[in-house]
Formats: structure tokens, C-alpha cells, sequence
């Protein structure tokens, strides 16, 4: 990903209402609005029209794009500097410093009613790769499914910094080693001196707020901590819907762990 955004283009992007800008509560504030220390907003670039195919099945969604507002400002006075050195050949050191994450929006959010949602974090070895010792690229497919041809309507949120439960796709690469020597997931981020789970859904918060508000909502997860972290960020109305999906020999021990560790399934869920 490529962070940077020219400052003419960005503004006019938001003179056609293609980008936003939205406090923790996902209200709308104005560009010059001083953001206070310690406080967060994001910047929301869209709708995008984004045509899907997933497992052969096309799907329509609008696609928005989502980053820190601070991110952002720190990446602009970078960019700036480097333009004064002339340093173009250096802009590639904003690359990668930035989680954007995605919504995928299926139908009008203005019309919904107890919308379908599902917050996904990102898996590369599963969403990509289509590894199999998890279950995140059914789960991915399956939500899109779901989502796309629910009545009410809904969303997919895609939480780009995600990875391993929050560890990093690095950190996580040393516990499937640790796996592979009879440690459960969490037995090996332990190992590493990590959390057990160290993500962050106030961003998602945040975007649930912006496009659903206070309105009740239906959430596609097994794990209710997930509904507790987003309730945490004032968050009401959530309805937890069981969402199974890609279970295989190769995953069956790392989904036992998840159940011991507190998501809900049963004995019948874990059976293909």
C-alpha cells in the first residue's frame, strides 16, 4: 500500500464528498477541526464501486477505505520534507508504515434495519494464501455471502493490522513453528512473551458508528470477547450470530483452542 495522497487531489476529494473526516464517535468533523492529544479520528475515503468474485460466486459492493487521521499528518509532513530534498526515491519508506483498513458496504446504509455485520482481521496465509490451519478465508467468503444477500443489508469491515490476533505476520510465522512442536496458538504467543490476544477494535468502532450510528446490528463472530471490546467503545444493540465455516483436519486443534479459550463452539461445530 502507498500512503500517500497528494494534498490537491485530497481536496478535491472531499469537495465530491469522496473522503470524510470523522471523530471516535464517527460524527463528521471539518478538515481544520483540531484534533486533540490522546484523542482519535479517522479519514474515510469512498464509496468505491468494487465488483467481487469470491469461490467463482460475483458479488457488488461499495468499498471504502479507512486510516488514522494522525497517520495521515505525520505521512504529509514526511512527504513534504522529502519533496524539499528532493528525496522522491525515499517515498517508499512510507509504504508500509500505515493500517488502512477496508468496509465493504452491501446495499444502502440508510435503509438498514438490524444489518448483517462482520469485523474480519486480516489473515494473509489464510484470506490469500488459502491456508488451511485456519478457518479466516471460508470465514472471509462465507461472511461476503451472507452479508451480500442478507434483506438488511450490511457490512464487512476488514481490519488490516489484524494479523496473528494483533502479533504481526512475522510473530506469527514463529508460532506456527511452535505449533508444528505440540503448542496450541495461544500456548505459543505465550512462548513468544506476547498476548494471547492483542487487537484493537476501536477503529472498527468507530466505523460502526459512522455508518450504522446507534442502531442495533447482528455480528457475525464465535467470539464474544469481540462483542465485549466493541460494546467496550459504547457500542449497543449487538446481536452475536454463530459464524462457522472451513472447518478441516488440518484446523480442528487450533479451533478446539479457540473454544477452550472462550469462542463459542460446540462438539458439532468442530465436526466437518
Amino acid at each position: 500500500m502507498f500512503t500517500y495522497i497528494d494534498p490537491g487531489i485530497r481536496q478535491r476529494l472531499a469537495d465530491d464528498g469522496k473522503l470524510q473526516r470523522v471523530d471516535a464517535d464517527g460524527k463528521p468533523v471539518s478538515s481544520d477541526h483540531e484534533i486533540l492529544p490522546g484523542t482519535r479520528s479517522l479519514s474515510i475515503l469512498g464509496p468505491i464501486p468494487l465488483p467481487l468474485q469470491l469461490e467463482g460466486k460475483h458479488y457488488q459492493a461499495n468499498w471504502y477505505a479507512s486510516v488514522r487521521h494522525t497517520e495521515l499528518s505525520q505521512v504529509q509532513e514526511l512527504a513534504d520534507e522529502l519533496r524539499e530534498r528532493q528525496g522522491q526515491q525515499s517515498f517508499a519508506v512510507m509504504s508500509s508504515s500505515m493500517a488502512v483498513n477496508s468496509v465493504l458496504v452491501f446495499g444502502d446504509p440508510a435503509n438498514w434495519d438490524n444489518p448483517l455485520v462482520r469485523v474480519h482481521s486480516s489473515c494473509l496465509t489464510g484470506d490469500v494464501f488459502g491456508s488451511q490451519r485456519c478457518e479466516c478465508g471460508p470465514q472471509l467468503s462465507s461472511a461476503v455471502e451472507r452479508i451480500s444477500t442478507d434483506p438488511a443489508g450490511g457490512m464487512l469491515i476488514y481490519m488490516s493490522g489484524h494479523e496473528g490476533r494483533g502479533i504481526g505476520l512475522w510473530a506469527k510465522a514463529a508460532t506456527y513453528l511452535l505449533q508444528d512442536s505440540g503448542e496450541n496458538t495461544y500456548e505459543a504467543n505465550r512462548s513468544l512473551g506476547l498476548p494471547d490476544d492483542s487487537r484493537d477494535f476501536s477503529d472498527a468502532a468507530t466505523l460502526l458508528k459512522y455508518f450504522q450510528g446507534e442502531r442495533p446490528f447482528r455480528l457475525l463472530t464465535n467470539n464474544p470477547k469481540k462483542v465485549a471490546d466493541l460494546s467496550a467503545e459504547g457500542l449497543s444493540g449487538i446481536t452475536r450470530v454463530k459464524h462457522v465455516s472451513g472447518i478441516n483436519d488440518a484446523n480442528r486443534r487450533y479451533l478446539a483452542a479457540k473454544r477452550d479459550w472462550g469462542h463459542e463452539l460446540s462438539p458439532e461445530d468442530l465436526c466437518d
